[in-house]
Formats: C-alpha cells, structure tokens, sequence
C-alpha cells in the first residue's frame, strides 16, 4: 500500500527571534521557499556583521527539488540573505512584486549574482506558478510598499502565511490590506494560519503610517538647523514622508549611504518614490548650503556602528559631523536585542550637540505589524482550523497563541513550534514532524559561517578582561631561564601602571621554568596554568593568557 505523501513546513529561521525569516515548504519531493533574511548581531556576538539562516542541511539533501524563493517584502530581515542562498543554489528562480524585485536586484548585483539568480516579478493580487505549487498573493499593508502574504494551495487545504502586515485604512501608499481576498479565503477553508506574532504584546490597534507626517512637520517647523533623518535603508515609503516635509519647508535632501542611494534610484524609476531631481543634491553640495535648508537621510537606525549614524555618534564619518543646532530623528523602533546599542548612540549623539528625536518624545515612527486587535482580526477574518504563530520572540509566539485560544481556537489546534522543527499537514490534521539541525550562521567580513559559538565566546572573554602574553627564553640544554620573561598586556591592565604586579608575574614565570627544566613539552602549560591561578588570585578577572617558550 502506498504510503500517504503529506505537506510539509520547516521553518528555518523567523521563530524564537526578530529576524532570518526562511521557511522551507515541500510536497511529494519537490519544495519552495517563503523569504531568506538576515538578522542583526547581539551586544555579545562581538565583530559579526549579520546572521542568515542555517540552510546548510538543504543544500544537502537529494530527496528535495527546489523551485524557487517567494518573497513577501523587501526588509532586509526578508530578503538580506538571499545572496547566500544563489551561491549555494544558482538559477533559483526568485518571485517577488516589483519593489521587493528591484531592491532584490540591487543586493544581488552588489554582491555580482546578478546574472546567476532568475528575478521573476509579479503584481500583489497575482496567483503565481512555483514548480507544482500554486500561490495566491494578496496585499498587505506594512512599513514598505508592495508586501504580500500567500495562500498556498495544498491537498488538505489553504495554507496561509501573513507576512507582515497591518491593518492601516490610510495607508501612505493609498492600498489597504486586502480585507476581501483574506475572507475569500476563509470560505474556501484555510486549514493553517501561519501568522506575523511580533506585536502580540501590545493592545489595541497600531497606528496609521498617516501620523508620520504632521510629526514630522512639527519637527521640521522647529528645527533651527540641519536635519537628519534615521531609518531603513528600504524603508522608502519613509523616505517619501521626509522627502514631502522638505519639500512643504524649502529644505533639499540628500540621501547618503551606497545602499539607501541605490534603494532610493530602484525606488523612483518603479514610480514609489516621487522625489525630482531639483529636490536631491550630494553630499558635497549639501555641505555647501545653509543649515536650515537640508535634510539628510541616513542609516544607522539600530545603532549598527559601521552605519552612516554610527560614524557620526563616534566622530568617525569621513564627510559629515554632528553640530549644535543640528536635529537627529529616529524614525524606528529598536529591534528587540538592539536597546542598548541604539540608545548609547543617541546619547553620544547628544552629547556632541545634536538635539535627537525618537518615537518616545515624538510619533517618528510607527510598528509596521499588527497589534492584538488586529491579530483577532485576522483570526476572525481567515477562520483557520489550526495556528501556527511565527515571526517573534518566544515570548510573541506564546502570547500569540494565547491570544488566538481567547478568540475561541481550541488550545489543540495552535501548535508553537521552533526553528527547524517540521510540521506536517495532511487529511486528518497537523502533527509536528523531525528537527532539522540548524541554528545561527554568523557572517564577519567575507568569512561566512567560519564563526562558531567558540570564537564568540574568545571574543567575549577578549573584550571583558583582555588577554596576557608572556615570552621566555630557555637554554636548549639545561632549561634555565636565560633573561627576564617579557610581558604582553592589552585590554588587562595598564602596564606603566602595574609594576609591582608584573613584577609578580615575571618571579612565577621564574620559578615555574627554573623548576621543570627537564619538562620541555609542558613548560607552556605550566606558564599559562600558573599565571591564570596567579592572575585570578590578585584581581579575580581571568583574561586569556598564551605563552611563548623559546629554546635557544
């Protein structure tokens, strides 16, 4: 008797985080993924650049043709990734609407995989052909024009991914969620939601991008110098509110950053960003204007230190600097993980002068995802048979599902599930399937995955307590000491400062070497065992400590 094939969800990053979303769908031998995003570095994954998803599972396995990539929008915790993704598999065909299409194209030619991915655009609303499976696309409304979910035709039934999406009736863009295709569904029997959890702990309704713009004009109206502004690099309806408060305030605007510039050229040749030529200038023209005649748009919204804000914070930009009279604006909420680096970047920007505005003094910024009332929404909208929340921390997840059992959904019926954990859906309903191995794949400069837990944690220890080197020279033959050890610190302590304690360490490094002089395999083991021992007696820090035993 055949066995029964089932459809299958691993997601592969997204859950128990804010950010890598991926999800792996698969039927029968042949598979599709929904997104491939990146994620922002914690305060303690010292020197990584960003974090994809751990794909490498899926590059090897031989049981599964992939048949492309189905984006839902073009934030870079959505589409960061990808480039990635088309070197472990070129030719994958791409599906995305014609925003998230153009910013997908200016990454891939970046990272020069242009011509190895296969870019194909679609309008939301469009049903769309991935190999055997057939999606249909609806609008949602988010931070960022052109954001889609899909309903995705299975045997057993709709499967439904969100993406992410609020309800906002006026929106910047002027296209609204699209209440009907989501009700359309819910008659044709959705039997699993997957849905967007981030806002699951927040009441009410999130605000209309709408309330962006008298914000901004008040701040605009009271600035006596320049202004910059803060955001995403792809956050272009963003963009469109700073570049309509310049206009209506006679400021020029210059976009600063390759990745925001390149975003903002896709952006006004698709016809998203109605900004013309006399309104933009370089940064070398902006420097020779009035300070109550510019705007800046710039990134650094996350306190990322190698973004346009960061440099500035730090003193560090090669063509701008912070003035007295200048206003800063944060339009963004820092993302969970991210607290800390944004508000040290604030403070720094104040204290060189700047007066910064954030959405805690003023409405700058606005979630792009559903509060609580629009989750019941959703739910009341769709009539899943079953929830699986994703997109959050574990935290949103829960509350998520908690929030979906008080709409009236039986508690069997939501299932919270973690990263690389398969669900499989056929006839008789959802049961949750194998673990895939995977995790966190830390990106630093061009080594990608090279960073394990193990140098993360070396570079912790290197960053609390700084490290100590001692170099020795031994007789070949008898083993004695022939000079005083030389003495290594960095990140430890100030060596001007600590003679006595150096001191200290050169008579242990004496006698351990005097001492085992026939024990030449060990003496650096001796030396580093004795100094941590010492070190950690008189200060009780334990920085890393390497020796050097050289037999002359």
């Amino acid at each position: 008797m055949a066995r029964k094939q089932k459809f299958k969800i691993t997601p592969i990053g997204g859950l128990g985080e804010i950010g890598k979303n991926m999800t792996l769908f698969e039927y029968n031998g042949d598979g599709f993924l929904i997104d491939c995003g990146i994620m922002f570095p914690a305060n303690d994954m010292h020197g990584v650049d960003y974090i994809i998803p751990d794909f490498r599972w899926l590059v090897e396995r031989d049981d599964i043709k992939l048949h492309g990539v189905c984006f839902t929008h073009g934030h870079e915790d959505h589409i960061g990734a990808t480039p990635h993704l088309i070197k472990a598999f070129p030719g994958l065909p791409l599906f995305a609407t014609p925003l998230t299409a153009g910013l997908l194209q200016v990454k891939l030619k970046s990272a020069r995989l242009l011509k190895n991915a296969a870019l194909n655009t679609f309008d939301a609303g469009d049903t769309i052909q991935v190999g055997p499976f057939k999606l249909e696309s609806f609008h949602v409304c988010h931070s960022i024009p052109d954001c889609v979910g899909y309903g995705i035709n299975t045997p057993f039934g709709i499967v439904l991914h969100t993406g992410d999406y609020k309800f906002d009736n006026t929106p910047v863009h002027g296209r609204k969620t699209d209440y009907a295709r989501l009700a359309g569904f819910a008659q044709r029997g959705v039997a699993l939601l997957l849905a967007d959890s981030t806002n699951s702990d927040k009441a009410g309704w999130t605000q209309s991008e709408a309330v962006i713009a008298p914000a901004l004009d008040r701040v605009f109206r009271q600035a006596k110098g320049r202004i910059m502004v803060a955001t995403f690099a792809s956050l272009m309806s963003r963009v469109q509110q700073v570049v309509n408060a310049a206009r209506a305030h006679k400021r020029k605007v210059c976009i600063t950053g390759y990745t925001m510039s390149e975003y903002a050229k896709i952006a006004r040749k698709l016809g998203y960003l109605d900004v013309g030529d006399d309104m933009l200038v370089t940064v070398a023209q902006a420097k020779q204007l009035p300070p109550h005649k510019i705007v800046f748009m710039v990134t650094g919204s996350q306190g990322e230190p190698s973004a346009v804000l960061g440099k500035l914070a730090a003193g560090r930009h090669r063509q701008l600097d912070v003035r007295r009279d200048d206003t800063i604006i944060f339009s963004s909420h820092p993302i969970p993980g991210n607290e800390e680096m944004v508000y040290r970047t604030i403070n720094r920007l104040i204290e060189r002068g700047a007066d910064v505005i954030y959405d805690a003094i003023e409405s700058v910024h606005v979630s792009g995802h559903a509060c609580q009332e629009e989750m019941r929404l959703m739910l009341n909208l769709t009539q899943p048979k079953r929830l699986i929340p994703v997109h959050g921390e574990v935290r949103h997840l829960h509350l998520h599902a908690k929030l979906a059992v008080d709409n009236g959904m039986p508690p069997d019926k939501v299932t919270i599930i973690e990263n690389g954990t398969t669900i499989e859906l056929d006839g008789r309903g959802v049961r949750v399937g194998e673990r895939q191995p995977g995790g966190y794949v830390f990106v630093d400069g061009s080594s990608v995955g090279d960073i394990g837990r193990a140098v993360i944690r070396d570079r912790e220890i290197l960053a609390q307590d700084g490290f100590v080197l001692v170099s020795v020279n031994v007789d070949r033959r008898s083993g004695k000491l022939l000079e005083q050890p030389r003495i290594v610190s960095r990140g430890f302590v100030y060596l001007k400062d600590a003679e006595d304690f150096l001191d200290n360490i050169r008579d242990k490094v004496t006698r351990v070497v005097n001492s085992n002089q026939r024990m030449n395999g060990n003496r650096q083991n001796l030396v580093e065992d004795s100094l941590s021992k010492l070190i950690y007696n008189e200060t009780k820090r334990r920085p890393m400590i390497f020796s050097i035993v050289n037999e002359v």
